[in-house]
């Protein structure tokens, strides 16, 4: 017996250290609580100023809204630095009796599915894509829609006629973005009868910030006088791109997952035309409450689009005459008179 006792208490002291680890606590519990939520990022991490940032900022904000703390029995986050820490972050949540765990996209389907069958008492989420089982509530987003008024935006506002998109991975969710975008520019080239081109490039990465420049670099050298970049961490080296070259001409970047005006600063103005807001910090906060409440939506998929501000488009440095055309196509969308295609494919 004595032997049995020693080795719990080792287990547990064991298993404080691995998650004191995975997002450093200033304050934690020890007691575990049926309300308590954990995010396990994805590459990009919580500080990535896009759409991890903004799923931990979701969480910590409802964690001190409901009198959480930060750690075993509050809320938490595991960083992830790699596919290969998805398996073994979400397997740390499930032993520290986390009543919800988030898995923050894509990328992170196959873990959270094979997680959420082993483990049917304990509530999944995961963001930007759909799973079909019982205890997984799939939160999606139109990020096509808000593409949309960012190409609007651009084709506007260019000089050049001339303008660039930079995504990170190819794939369903980076599709919407891309094909939004370039539908928008279209649009706009009906409507106006402009000519202005989009440039796509991919990083194949959502954490390397110098892919991110070296492609922003070579675009804006080529005249393309602003960029939409949809590439998570990748995109902060499009800012740095921006702030090189407009030392010598005007440019812009379009934010992505969160409002990014701040990361366009640079001396003597701002260089964010303008961001499209994706709302994971909302849907976090939507699906930890339903799961508080005892109303967890497992099984089932919640849509966010610009109906409700699920996704928008921050205006930051638009014009107001841009600005006022961005807000007639987003009644055009919600009422259905503009659909926006889902894949680059589906364009004509």
């Amino acid at each position: 017996m004595k032997f049995t006792k020693v080795a719990t208490v080792a287990a547990a002291a064991a298993l404080t250290v691995v998650l004191a680890a995975c997002g450093s606590s200033s304050s934690s519990s020890s007691k575990t609580s049926k309300h308590s939520v954990a995010l396990v990022t994805d590459g990009g991490g919580v500080d990535d100023k896009s759409f991890n940032q903004s799923e931990w900022e979701g969480l910590e904000a409802w964690g001190k809204a409901n009198g959480l703390k930060k750690g075993v029995g509050g809320y938490n986050y595991a960083q992830s630095d790699s596919e290969a820490d998805f398996t073994p972050n979400v397997n740390k949540m499930v032993q520290a009796k986390y009543a919800t765990i988030i898995g923050s996209g894509y990328k992170l389907s196959k873990t959270i599915k094979a997680a959420a069958q082993k483990n049917p008492k304990t509530n999944f989420v995961i963001i930007d894509d759909v799973i079909n089982v019982k205890n997984v509530a799939s939160a999606t987003f139109k990020d096509n829609e808000a593409a949309f008024l960012a190409g609007v935006a651009a084709a506007e506002t260019t000089k050049s006629g001339k303008v660039g998109f930079i995504g990170g991975v190819h794939g369903a969710v980076i599709d919407r973005f891309e094909a939004g975008f370039r539908q928008g520019v279209e649009q706009v080239n009906k409507d106006q009868n402009k000519k202005v081109t989009v440039d796509v490039k991919y990083a194949n990465s959502f954490s390397k910030p110098d892919v991110g420049q070296t492609l922003a670099q070579t675009m804006y050298n080529n005249d393309e006088d602003i960029i939409y970049q949809a590439a998570g961490g990748t995109g902060s080296g499009v800012f740095s791109a921006a702030k090189n070259a407009i030392k010598s001409k005007k440019v812009w970047v379009i934010g992505v997952d969160r409002d990014q005006t701040a990361e366009g600063k640079y001396k003597g103005g701002n260089l964010t035309l303008a961001s499209t807001v994706k709302g994971v910090d909302t849907a976090v906060k939507d699906l930890a409450t339903d799961a508080k409440k005892g109303k967890f939506p497992g099984g089932k998929t919640i849509a966010y689009g610009l109906k409700g501000d699920g996704v928008k488009l921050a205006r930051d440095n638009m014009s107001a005459s841009v600005w006022k055309d961005v807000q007639k196509y987003r009644t055009d969308i919600i009422n259905g008179k503009i659909k926006v295609a889902e894949t680059p494919s589906a364009l004509k």
